[in-house]
């Protein structure tokens, strides 16, 4: 039987700008798995850590930014590993921040700040477009799923 795991994350970040939400999509250096592949924010939950907290960690590593504001996802994408028979849950989050401003570590070689229907068509996982899609739809319904999902960030 396939083990199931909970340890790595996904977070869509996003900007509010006059044109409407702006997110952040990042390439993944040639040098790394899936290389060239377009993705949000993604990482491995380290030892001791929450899925929240590995997300701002790597917001962090993969950008510089810091989060203004976070919520969890109504979402939990998933995916099979062959060669570790291993079922992945991917624990979804979105991420609001106030700059554009990025320093991009080693892991990626290229980012851009795009609309959602440019970051849907440009990412590829249907795990990805089902994600930014739950975080786009929380943002702009205007109900309280937002507020009630908020993860308190002040201390990180």
């Amino acid at each position: 039987m396939a083990d199931v795991k909970i340890r790595v994350i996904d977070a869509y970040v996003f900007r509010r700008t006059e044109q409407g939400l702006s997110f952040l999509i990042l390439k993944r250096a040639k040098t790394k798995i899936y290389e060239h592949l377009w993705q949000g924010v993604a990482g491995k939950i380290e030892k001791d850590e929450t899925a929240w907290q590995a997300a701002i960690r790597e917001l962090k590593e993969e950008t510089w930014l810091t989060p203004f504001k976070m919520f969890t996802a109504d979402h939990v994408s998933k995916f099979y590993e062959a060669y570790q028979d291993r079922i992945n849950l991917v624990p979804v989050f979105g991420i609001e921040v106030n700059s554009k401003k990025i320093v991009l570590s080693d892991e990626h070689c290229d980012y851009k700040w795009v609309s959602f229907d440019e970051a849907y068509e440009t990412l590829v996982w249907r795990g990805q477009k089902a994600g930014i899609s739950a975080v786009n739809e929380i943002v702009l319904s205007g109900d309280d799923r937002m507020r009630w999902s908020e993860i308190e960030i002040a201390n990180n």
